[in-house]
């Protein structure tokens, strides 16, 4: 059975936003044609694909099944016409946890490619949803369950954590601590606990009950709220440059090491020329320096990542 791609881009754009009117304007089409080219595509199925009455449009069982696979479909077409013409667009690449400095992982592979255009994304859903309607190629983060479907990730680094709190801190002047000595603190978060997962899984392990939400204004806003209650901490990637501040104390965290996991995420079936490159330049650098090294005896992620069976291998 062959299909028009005219057809099945009419469908998914129709199914993606739930409104005829819109997709129609996307393709510079009237209505009455993108109905034709859906009535028609449902005609070479042999199903019913969306339902239209007063209370708007929905997606059949069959047009369910049918969204992913159509989008797939869609992405090979054009890099299909991309290969031929010689004409790709860079790799647009985005992140989210902007406290925890992404780019500075980033950079650290992609520094020096021009073919790569940055984007600034908010949190994962943002992200995510971006990556489905091919907005971006690729983004770079921490991933955490439930993902859509139809997105692939791959673990690319596992970097120790930090605590960071006032000079008063009652341990401030410790050269180390153990999670658990931070019962008695109260957990300073960047915006509200449930959705920040890796805070959130870290306090409910190791058993801190005392917790307190701010806003995300910058690193250099958080530092100074940090410091303002001396009972106050939260937790940074050691990597993180602190900026100068002679009220903050940053100190490892040992027995075990919390270790946050940075990732690449793409669609499944959707992989730009240059996403084959990103990924072997990942490996490469960590292997270099031991990003993915994991013990689980020593070191503490917030759930069975994955990708953890690999953690090990270089």
């Amino acid at each position: 059975m062959d299909l028009d791609l005219a057809q099945v881009r009419a469908f998914v754009l129709a199914a993606e936003g739930l409104h005829f009117g819109h997709a129609a304007e996307e393709l510079s089409i009237s209505q009455q044609a993108l109905s034709k080219r859906i009535a028609r595509l449902e005609s070479t199925l042999g199903r019913r694909l969306l339902d239209r009455d007063g209370r708007g449009v929905r997606l059949t069982e069959a047009g369910q099944r049918f969204l992913e696979p159509a989008r797939q479909a869609l992405t090979a077409a054009d890099l299909a016409v991309a290969a031929a013409l010689d004409a790709y667009h860079p790799l647009r690449i985005d992140v989210w946890g902007h406290l925890y400095a992404p780019m500075r992982t980033l950079a650290q592979v992609a520094a020096g490619e021009p073919r790569l255009e940055l984007g600034h994304g908010r949190d994962l859903p943002s992200v995510t949803a971006a990556l489905l309607h091919g907005d971006i190629d690729a983004a770079f983060g921490r991933v955490h369950a439930p993902l859509p479907a139809g997105l692939t990730h791959r673990l690319v680094r596992l970097e120790p954590v930090d605590v960071i709190f006032s000079a008063d801190h009652p341990l401030a002047s410790a050269p180390a601590i153990r999670p658990t000595q931070l019962r008695d603190s109260l957990l300073w978060t960047p915006g509200v606990l449930h959705r920040l997962d890796f805070l959130r899984r870290f306090a409910e392990s190791f058993g801190i009950h005392d917790r307190a939400e701010g806003t995300n204004l910058g690193l250099d806003h958080f530092l100074a709220d940090l410091a303002a209650d001396k009972r106050r901490f939260s937790l940074l990637p050691a990597d993180v440059p602190l900026p100068p501040h002679p009220a903050i104390r940053s100190v490892p965290l040992a027995d075990p090491t919390p270790l946050y996991a940075w990732s690449l995420l793409w669609r499944g079936n959707g992989a730009h020329p240059l996403l084959d490159t990103l990924v072997s330049a990942f490996a490469a650098k960590a292997q270099r320096n031991r990003w993915l090294e994991y013990d689980p005896i020593r070191d503490w992620l917030p759930e069975r990542h994955p990708a953890d069976a690999d953690a090990s291998a270089p």
